[in-house]
């Protein structure tokens, strides 16, 4: 009997191909130590509410009023919720079609989308039109969806900054393209460099790759950068120069640990380039619930929004998001509410702006004791996390570590974060997940379990690494910068 269409032989091979790092051996084999009964640190993933970060209170009592509207109509609800609750629930269901079981536009509520739109606009100080903004479920389905549209085949390239969150790799892979990347340059903090972007897309053109799109993360999966407007400028003169559409993934703009380098939109530098780059480039920005102080991962509630994008491109993708009928709405009014949340004079801002400042000032703090932590110890060095939610410490394995990792089959950062594993419980995504210049090992965390956790956690992390080394360093040095 020939081979049906779902056994493994005949499934498609961009499926097959596809790997993602964060969720691949390590969590797996942390997930089995956690099944036998072994404690397990999950710092494998942004999963902020996973390792005890508390729901903000106004979105949760709003989305709960919403989900169950019955109790608008109870005379005690004013007992149990804020007047301000109360009406923005009444706001977001008169906005539905018939409630949060209603399927919306395809695009989104139109109301959310002109709240985006309204947000969007404060921010960068020029007007954005919620005909050009599309809800998600979550970042990355909007990414997908963009990439689908860009990429026609194996030979279509899109640049990625290496290291890279796995999504991209991930994604171009299953749509058949080819991924050409463009490195980070560690010693200058993870920084951008426009000669690697030229190297890089001359060396994919030589190789016959079409090079379409460029994606940029701000602030940096893993790497915690942030990138300054001069170098966004620099970026956008160079997909100006070589025709590119720019993908701003800008999911971690609320996470900045520093004064120096505040978040700057990719949109507003454009716009404030002028003409013509301002009406030239093509660029599609993406935000979502999931990070910044909400971390609500679970509730996948996204967006994109287009500049620059011919009206016939957009109503193609508005027919295939149509193919999916509806994003989550539940998502929607958390994306509403997160563009548009308490203001002053209202109810709940006094307790909105303490539970916020709250999250990110204890984020600020452990970002620095995870950087200090990991640059006490031996054989690693770690740049400070600007932003984002992760630590990407470059961990200089010895020769005998190396020899000992291929002996077992595996990829050294693969063997060093399966050792830390069994030894403390704390589960970690290695380098080779994000991609890293030859020769050189990291490891990517979180920074988000609990504070009063953390100086325990970098005391394992400390007594784990430094009897690694003891063990496998010798006289011949080590991997390193």
């Amino acid at each position: 009997m020939p081979p049906k269409a779902l056994d493994y032989d005949s499934l498609n091979e961009n499926v097959k191909k596809v790997q993602y790092a964060v969720r691949g051996e390590l969590y797996l084999r942390a997930s089995e130590l956690q099944k036998e009964g072994k404690k397990i640190i999950f710092t494998n993933v942004g999963n902020p509410h996973a390792l005890g970060q508390k729901p903000l209170s106004f979105p949760r009592q709003v989305v709960a009023l919403c989900q169950a509207p019955f109790l608008l109509d109870d005379p005690n609800v004013g007992l149990l919720f804020p007047a301000d609750a109360i009406a923005r629930a009444k706001h977001y269901l008169s906005l539905t079609s018939g409630g949060l079981g209603a399927c919306s536009d395809s695009r989104g509520i139109p109301g959310i989308r002109k709240e985006v739109a309204e947000f969007i606009g404060r921010r960068d100080g020029y007007p954005s039109d919620p005909e050009l903004i599309f809800l998600t479920d979550g970042a990355s389905k909007g990414v997908m969806q963009i990439l689908n549209t860009i990429i026609r085949g194996e030979g279509d390239g899109v640049l990625v900054p290496v290291p890279q969150y796995p999504l991209y790799s991930a994604a171009i892979t299953l749509f058949g393209g080819s991924l050409v990347p463009y490195y980070l340059e560690e010693t200058e903090n993870w920084g951008l460099d426009v000669n690697n972007l030229r190297q890089s897309v001359a060396e994919a053109r030589y190789k016959g790759i079409s090079v379409r799109a460029m994606v940029i993360i701000n602030p940096g999966n893993p790497t915690g950068q942030c990138l300054s407007a001069a170098n966004l400028r620099e970026i956008l003169n160079f997909c100006y120069q070589e025709n590119l559409v720019l993908l701003g993934d800008e999911v971690y703009q609320q996470n900045i640990y520093q004064d120096e380098r505040p978040f700057i939109s990719a949109r507003k530098v454009l716009y404030d380039m002028g003409s013509p780059i301002s009406k030239e480039v093509q660029l599609v920005s993406f935000h979502t619930v999931s990070k910044g102080y909400w971390g609500e991962c679970g509730q996948r509630g996204g967006y994109f929004e287009m500049t620059n994008i011919p009206p016939q491109t957009v109503d193609e993708i508005y027919k295939v998001a149509s193919v999916s009928l509806s994003p989550n709405v539940p998502a929607q009014i958390f994306m509403g509410l997160m563009v548009s949340p308490p203001k002053p004079g209202d109810i709940s801002y006094d307790q909105f702006v303490r539970e916020s400042k709250g999250i990110l000032e204890s984020l600020r703090r452990r970002a620095r004791i995870m950087t200090d932590g990991f640059n006490s110890c031996r054989n690693v060095v770690c740049n400070f996390t600007e932003g984002a939610m992760y630590s990407f410490p470059q961990i200089r394995l010895p020769p005998r570590a190396i020899e000992a990792a291929n002996k077992a089959g595996k990829v050294a950062d693969v063997f060093y974060c399966l050792k830390l594993l069994e030894a403390t419980g704390i589960s970690t995504v290695p380098g080779s997940g994000f991609g890293q210049k030859e020769g050189m090992f990291h490891l990517r965390t979180t920074i988000l379990p609990a504070e009063e956790d953390m100086p325990a956690i970098m005391d394992s992390f400390k007594k784990f690494n430094d009897e690694f080394m003891e063990q496998y360093e010798d006289n011949r040095g080590y991997s390193r910068m």
